[in-house]
């Protein structure tokens, strides 16, 4: 008798995901939807930006939870964001807005929300002011179970001061391919954050603008960042943040998004 061991290599291709964008020109952020489903896509992203939209944040949750889509996490806004650094009461009022926003998406069925710590070139130094109300955040999210990823935007340091004092296990960052390309010139500090990059948004451009195009479509190495991903563990979705603007108005919605999902199979 004999004994044989055998081995068999199975591909795994991860899920796919893609955001509801309301930023798509020319079309609503329904036609949007429609064509995410089209393109065969079943994970998606929300926008929780409160914003005065044609069709409200919980309007289009609805919508994708009508088209049976799986809602990964929600990205919350970042007006006037840079005066969580600050002393005063703009401050204090973000930390009970962020509070209800979590709070609105755990109702929603939504157990993961991505923030930004600033917003625009330049914001108040990061510090203790700024830190106590995050963790206000941080903690309130960590009672409804709710996961919070800080993205990597256009100034360095403050992610890392904020991960670097927080160590609760809903404490995490969303990594950004076209900040890092664009707005930190690809450098990141990718073994600091091991472990604990909860989402990703995957976009491309050519480092005149964060772009938001398809992947392949500008100068990010893609290689080298999908091989540092799987170095930190990031086991998630290959999550897309695509805009429909500029030349890709030239073909259509469905056909833009359905591309999309094929560069994402390639990441996958």
């Amino acid at each position: 008798l004999f004994n044989f061991t055998s081995k068999i290599l199975v591909k795994i291709m991860r899920e796919l995901a893609v955001a509801i964008q309301n930023a798509n020109e020319n079309v609503s952020v329904m036609e949007t939807i429609n064509s995410i489903q089209k393109a065969n896509f079943k994970n998606v992203f929300v926008q929780w930006y409160d914003e005065d939209w044609e069709y409200t944040q919980k309007q289009q949750v609805e919508k994708c939870k009508e088209l049976g889509f799986n809602i990964i996490f929600a990205h919350l806004g970042y007006q006037n964001i840079n005066s969580i650094w600050e002393e005063g009461i703009e401050g204090d009022k973000l930390v009970e807005r962020y509070k209800k926003d979590i709070k609105d998406c755990k109702e929603n069925g939504i157990d993961m929300v991505v923030m930004h710590l600033t917003s625009k070139k330049q914001a108040p130094m990061y510090g203790d002011i700024g830190l106590n109300r995050i963790k206000q955040i941080t903690e309130y999210a960590k009672k409804l179970n709710v996961k919070v990823a800080f993205e990597n935007t256009k100034i360095k340091g403050y992610l890392e001061y904020v991960l670097g004092n927080i160590k609760d296990e809903n404490v995490g960052t969303c990594f950004d391919s076209g900040h890092y390309h664009v707005h930190f010139d690809d450098e990141f500090d990718f073994e600091f954050f091991k472990d604990r990059i909860f989402a990703i948004h995957l976009h491309d451009n050519d480092k005149s603008g964060d772009l938001h195009l398809l992947p392949f479509d500008g100068t990010l190495n893609w290689e080298y960042v999908m091989k540092k991903l799987k170095e930190c563990n990031y086991d998630g979705p290959i999550t897309l943040e695509l805009c429909y603007r500029y030349d890709y108005l030239n073909i259509s919605l469905d056909e833009f998004y359905k591309i999309g999902y094929e560069r994402g199979e390639k990441l996958g």
